[in-house]
């Protein structure tokens, strides 16, 4: 049976809003807002969606999107392109393998594997970082980021999983 444009457009439309959110949250998190030394601290929103989308719908958020979504924050931040990019792919691939395990499990489970990837992916951040300046970044601004990052989670994480029940339904 041949599905209506309007149906295959609707269809398009939900399909893409995951990447759309996760650009929209980066564009958010480079708001300049003027508080001092903040843009130095500013939670990873992008590492958030991608952590959620990877593991309740991976479909929706492919590897192509996650590399293109790396690339814009790298960009709006204006420090090295690239090394924010390779970190949300790094984390994409592991968690893909990781899926099953929290497949059912509580929140808190999610929770703590996200504080557990978030760590990984700030020490990643600040190693690489390191590396590109052939020197020990100092980590403090890495630590603080870090720590803003675990906090935002539950309530993103909350709003993208609404978003997914919602309008996201499975047909």
């Amino acid at each position: 049976m041949k599905q209506s444009v309007w149906y295959q457009l609707d269809r398009t439309a939900r399909g893409l809003t995951p990447f759309a959110l996760a650009v929209l949250m980066v564009m958010v998190a480079a708001t300049p807002i003027h508080i001092p030394e903040l843009a130095r601290i500013m939670p990873a929103v992008a590492l958030v969606a991608v952590y959620h989308w990877t593991l309740y719908r991976p479909e929706l958020l492919p590897a192509p999107a996650v590399f293109v979504l790396g690339l814009f924050q790298d960009f709006l931040a204006g420090g090295p392109v690239g090394i924010g990019t390779l970190v949300l792919m790094g984390v994409y691939g592991a968690l893909l393998g990781q899926r099953g395990f929290f497949y059912g499990k509580s929140f808190a489970v999610v929770w703590m594997g996200f504080v557990l990837v978030a760590a990984f992916a700030k020490f990643l951040s600040w190693m690489l970082l390191s590396a590109y300046y052939s020197m020990a970044v100092t980590p403090d601004a890495f630590f603080f980021q870090y720590l803003l990052t675990i906090m935002i989670f539950p309530p993103i994480s909350a709003f993208l999983l609404r978003w997914q029940r919602n309008i996201l339904r499975q047909e």
